[in-house]
């Protein structure tokens, strides 16, 4: 993905490294390996992880016994994703994947749908996935649902102020989000929309799963995933509805997968 001056600087900060290991992000973390423990081929399958930061899929992908190549476009991901066991790093674009047709098992864009506003570039990358893997290979990626900006500012104080409101607003309104805080611009999807985006780019036929579902809104969500008993029911919870369409665009975050075509 093209990595802006602005997008570069906020990665830079090493924000993203504890993002979903610590707090509230741990919810989609654990949903995310949920769903893909279930719908990726077993180890030691080859797996090409997009966008994937600083490792905190890779990282588990590889103890499973997974063969995990890391892309990112950022240097300092890069660098600490390398350290990893059993994870390969280099920097990428997910829109001209440095790898050869049909030569991996799984694709997973678990965030460069995020920072690509305009459609084609969408639809690119997700070609470029469906290229790489095998006939019957497994691709998976993870988009920010519409409203999330307004569920999220809401929920942490912050639609209190008139920039972090106007910017929630207007990325329902659009699905471009240009946070205040943040300092960059992210795009939001409908989730009806993503099965289009998938079909042009060759992926016809998809699955989809509310990641956080309306959980990551409770004010004591920290507290559930704190204890391992109370964690393992919420998840199972979200586990029972995480397909319900009309549930789809509550969760903060959707993960959509398909199969190339074989």
């Amino acid at each position: 993905m093209h990595v802006t001056r602005e997008l570069l600087a906020y990665y830079e900060q090493d924000r993203e490294h504890d993002r979903l290991r610590e707090g509230h992000g741990r919810l989609e973390f654990w949903r995310a390996q949920d769903v893909l423990r279930r719908r990726l081929p077993p180890p030691p399958a080859r797996v090409l992880d997009v966008g994937g930061g600083t490792g905190v899929h890779a990282e588990w992908l590889s103890a499973d016994g997974y063969d995990v190549e890391l892309l990112d476009p950022v240097p300092l991901h890069v660098e600490r994703a390398a350290a990893l066991a059993g994870v390969r790093a280099r920097q990428g674009d997910a829109r001209s994947l440095p790898a050869a047709d049909a030569s991996v098992d799984a694709v997973l864009l678990l965030g460069p749908l995020y920072h690509l506003a305009e459609r084609a570039d969408r639809v690119r990358a997700l070609a470029e996935a469906r290229r790489v893997v095998r006939p019957g290979g497994l691709v998976a990626a993870a988009t920010i649902n519409r409203y999330a900006g307004i569920h999220e500012t809401v929920g942490r104080g912050s639609y209190l102020r008139d920039d972090e409101r106007r910017a929630a607003h207007a990325a329902a309104a659009d699905g471009i989000m240009f946070s205040p805080r943040r300092g960059f611009t992210a795009y939001f999807h409908h989730p009806e929309e993503v099965p289009g985006e998938f079909a042009d780019a060759g992926l016809p036929e998809v699955a989809q799963y509310g990641l956080e579902g309306a959980f990551w809104l409770m004010g004591d969500v920290g507290d559930w995933l704190d204890d391992p008993e109370r964690r393992a029911l919420l998840l199972d919870a979200q586990r029972s509805v995480e397909s319900v369409p009309s549930l789809l665009g509550v969760s903060g975050h959707l993960l959509t997968v398909a199969h190339r075509p074989r």
